[in-house]
């Protein structure tokens, strides 16, 4: 890689998230809604990961193609309304449940918000592997076989409401802040995209404690044996909870599930919609 882009590949992580320390910083001081600065940070992620998915890829022949651009603007439009609804009840139960105020000072609740969030991320996230039915529900993301940022968005619209609803009343529920809840999901939101993101990055020893594309390829590796990282957020809950597999240099030998059978192709988006309703013929290949 020629050393300008090879910089570009170690400040990818640090400007998004002086990004979102800004964008954060700014909301809360001026008392934004924020509803809108949130959006915003959506589409500038996702902007600023596929650009430098052209400029710093991992693996070329991860770029969707015309067919699957067009498969994922299906399910991202999908799953933004279903999330948007499901979204706007999580937010009235925010309101509800949340304090007004933090109790804590901000600078000691926002990361005490985000670890919390992080772990009840986890624990969503390994339920969606290891419940038969919820894996039903969460197993339409990995059927891509590729990781990139568009393909992202491939979830059955009720995995969706379920992970961002379950991690938020979990937040909110713990008593913290509303501020500190909206702090918590700009970070997930970053986490998100940049874990599935098709760049070239290397965070060194931070792959240890912050979760990265480095160990999300891992997550979504056809080799079970090595599919551990259900940690989107902080890598160190892996490491806690015995599910890391990363080591340097560790690459997947490919993607996507371990049993294609058992489940419909990323095209079939209505027969992806009722799968989880669909009788079942045998045991579900879970991950």
């Amino acid at each position: 890689m020629p050393t300008p882009l090879r910089w570009l590949g170690r400040c990818a992580y640090p400007l998004l998230i002086t990004v979102l320390v800004a964008l954060a910083w700014l909301t809360l001081g001026l008392d934004w809604e924020p509803s809108l600065p949130s959006m915003l940070f959506l589409l500038w992620t996702v902007l600023f990961l596929g650009l430098l998915e052209r400029l710093i890829p991992y693996d070329r022949s991860w770029h969707p193609d015309r067919s699957e651009w067009r498969w994922y603007g299906a399910y991202f439009f999908i799953t933004a309304v279903g999330g948007s609804i499901a979204q706007g009840l999580v937010s009235a139960a925010v309101a509800v449940l949340a304090e007004p105020q933090p109790v804590l000072p901000l600078a000691a609740e926002i990361p005490l918000a985000v670890l919390a969030g992080a772990l009840a991320g986890y624990a969503v996230h390994r339920l969606g592997h290891t419940n038969p039915w919820l894996w039903r529900l969460h197993g339409v993301h990995h059927v891509p076989e590729k990781v990139n940022v568009a393909n992202n968005g491939v979830n059955h619209v009720l995995d969706v409401a379920f992970s961002q609803g379950a991690t938020q009343l979990a937040l909110a529920g713990a008593g913290f802040s509303q501020d500190s809840v909206f702090v918590a999901g700009l970070f997930v939101v970053a986490q998100g995209y940049f874990v599935h993101a098709n760049i070239d990055v290397r965070l060194g020893w931070l792959n240890h404690v912050v979760s990265s594309p480095e160990q999300h390829r891992l997550h979504h590796s056809t080799d079970l044996a090595e599919a551990g990282h259900y940690a989107v957020d902080l890598s160190v809950l892996d490491h806690l909870f015995g599910s890391f597999t990363w080591r340097p240099g560790r690459r997947p030998g490919a993607v996507g599930l371990h049993d294609p059978r058992s489940f419909p192709p990323t095209g079939a988006l209505l027969a992806t919609l009722v799968h989880p309703w669909r009788r079942r013929t045998r045991r579900p290949a879970r991950r």
